[in-house]
């Protein structure tokens, strides 16, 4: 009997460890939400009407960590999209690698 409810319940075991997250892999919750934030800090950076963002700035988050990268031709730019990305990321994490063309 304890074989059987032994073997029952491995299936059940392996289901729910295939779920779970590690340092360079995500959930599927965690996935959702990423995606979530870069579409709402992309909208936001996107929505800015002193200056477009949406050509020359990249969004990704993994692990709730906001990247920033691409070009950008000023450092007042850089900083601003910083900033508009901190306001729509929700307290997450930002990290701002845009470049500033020289």
């Amino acid at each position: 009997m304890g074989l059987i409810l032994c073997l029952g319940t491995l299936p059940l075991l392996v289901g729910m460890t295939g779920c779970a997250s590690s340092r360079y892999t995500q959930s599927t919750g965690e996935r959702i939400d990423d995606r979530t934030t870069s579409s709402r800090v992309t909208a936001a950076l996107a929505d800015n009407h002193q200056h477009k963002y949406f050509d020359g700035v990249n969004v990704e988050t993994f692990k709730d960590v906001v990247q920033l990268s691409g070009f950008v031709n000023t450092r007042d730019l850089k900083d601003r999209a910083g900033d508009i990305a901190r306001d729509a990321a929700g307290g997450r994490e930002v990290r701002n690698n845009i470049t500033v063309k020289e």
